[in-house]
């Protein structure tokens, strides 16, 4: 019977891959930080350690007898520049330490933020790939530098022959337990309209969490990922539209959408932040440059590398998932 250590266990994707490992019959232990953690980790029926990426002892004690670390925790979205996000590349370098010690696989989850805003939107119109450039990062691009960082830490000690490992780069995630984007996108909802630019055409750069631990799952355990990374970026092509009706759905709400035209979010930026603040009632009060990409360009990621050579084929569909996870935050929250 195969064991691992997820750190980020009681995190979207952490708990996710706990419900997964223990369903197909793996011996689970996660990393908490807190008593709440611990409780959240008996009730699934895993085994917890208590401790913090940061802290190098506490991790090499929690993956001692593990098979295999699934490197989950990160800082997603803190305040306070640099440093916050700093600690990603720290807990990541106590990660390669304990799973070298422990004689145990990595598997890292990274994102597809380190191929940086420019870089995934190709010119050629290609779908980026793990083949795509790795273009130079904005300064302030804090979280995408701390990820790009942490995942040639994992490669590197991978190449130098100290641990066997490998990466997965999913885009937004979502699922039950978000505690990110389906709490944003379901305030707005829960008001019963939302904007929609360009008919809502475009397709959202998503993935189901549960997915992405099938992903990580096949990715440890196929040899032949040693040293490798996937995007784990397109398990369905899911428009705008379509994502926000299924939200709805899950909120028992019937969304009124409010057109946008394209002209309006691509010429005149400043008059489509004014419209999402008038319709939302100043819920999207701002609207990013990456946002505003996300919702009216197609998803430009591929993970056909994953499809082929981890046979990744994944099993939750958005019809089921979208709803399922704005239900979960609805009697949650």
């Amino acid at each position: 019977m195969p064991s691992a250590l997820v750190t980020g266990a009681t995190g979207l994707v952490g708990s996710h891959l706990v419900e997964r490992l223990l369903a197909d019959g793996w011996r689970v232990r996660g990393l908490a930080r807190t008593a709440s953690g611990v409780a959240a980790l008996a009730a699934a029926g895993a085994e917890a350690a208590v401790g913090d990426v940061l802290d190098a002892a506490a991790f090499e004690r929690a993956v001692k007898g593990r098979d295999v670390v699934f490197h989950t925790a990160a800082a997603i979205t803190p305040r306070g520049g640099w440093d916050a996000f700093r600690l990603n590349i720290e807990g990541t370098v106590n990660a390669i330490r304990a799973a070298e010690r422990a004689g145990a696989r990595l598997l890292h989850l990274s994102s597809v933020a380190v191929y940086g805003p420019r870089g995934r939107y190709r010119p050629s119109s290609e779908k980026t790939d793990e083949d795509a450039p790795l273009e130079p990062l904005p300064e302030r691009a804090y979280y995408a530098r701390s990820k790009r960082e942490s995942e040639q830490l994992v490669l590197a000690a991978h190449a130098e022959g100290r641990l066997w490992a490998t990466a997965v780069r999913p885009d937004v995630i979502y699922g039950r337990r978000d505690r990110q984007f389906v709490p944003r996108v379901a305030r707005v909802l829960r008001r019963g309209f939302a904007p929609l630019i360009d008919g809502g055409r475009a397709t959202l750069a998503i993935v189901h969490a549960a997915n992405v631990a099938d992903g990580a799952v096949r990715a440890v355990t196929t040899d032949g990922a040693g040293g490798r990374a996937y995007n784990l970026a397109n398990d369905y092509d899911v428009t705008v539209r379509d994502f926000l009706t299924l939200a709805g759905e899950g909120l028992g709400r019937r969304v009124r959408f409010v057109p946008v035209p394209l002209t309006v979010a691509n010429g005149a930026f400043r008059a489509t932040k004014a419209v999402l603040r008038l319709v939302t009632g100043g819920r999207m009060s701002v609207l990013s440059t990456a946002s505003l990409d996300m919702l009216t360009r197609d998803n430009p990621f591929s993970s056909e590398r994953a499809r082929t050579e981890l046979g990744w084929a994944p099993a939750v569909r958005p019809q089921v998932g979208i709803p399922e996870a704005f239900n979960w935050w609805l009697t949650h929250h």
